[in-house]
């Protein structure tokens, strides 16, 4: 990633802008074992606390990357409850990154955000026809299956 996405324009203005890195070797001690790195690249989206929300293993060209990072945010403020927060990352990505691997679970997500927002069963409902729709395969659709019930 080093050599395609670190140095690509649009994510060193995201991460400037957005977080604050910290590249290590993979074999980093203590901090490899106590996130558990295994393989390189893996990247850890932690919070102010250093807990972490989100993971990726692998190479991320440019676009995944940010919308990686974005989707690692919006789990930061879901899993600290602050829904209308996690709502804006996920409508961000969802706007810029529609076509993005985090997408489906950013759907996902959002319909959870809104219930949880709303305690209306709707908008579970609308992300599992909204995942089967536009991304039939994926992992997410079928975690959603069960609302198509609401």
């Amino acid at each position: 990633m080093g050599a395609v996405t670190f140095p690509d324009p649009k994510v060193i203005n995201f991460i400037t802008q957005n977080v604050i890195p910290l590249r290590l070797p993979h074999d980093h001690k203590p901090l490899a074992d106590q996130f558990r790195v295994k393989w390189t690249p893996t990247l850890v989206t932690l919070d102010t606390e250093g807990k972490e929300h989100h993971r990726t293993v692998g190479f991320l060209p440019p676009e995944e990357l940010i919308s990686s990072l974005i989707l690692g945010r919006a789990k930061i403020h879901f899993d600290d409850e602050s829904f209308a927060e996690s709502l804006k990352s996920l409508d961000a990505l969802l706007k810029d990154y529609p076509k993005s691997g985090a997408a489906p679970e950013a759907v996902f997500m959002r319909g959870v955000c809104l219930y949880k927002t709303t305690h209306q069963a709707k908008p579970l409902k609308d992300a599992y026809e909204k995942l089967e729709a536009e991304h039939p395969e994926s992992e997410w659709t079928k975690r959603a299956y069960p609302y198509r019930l609401l």
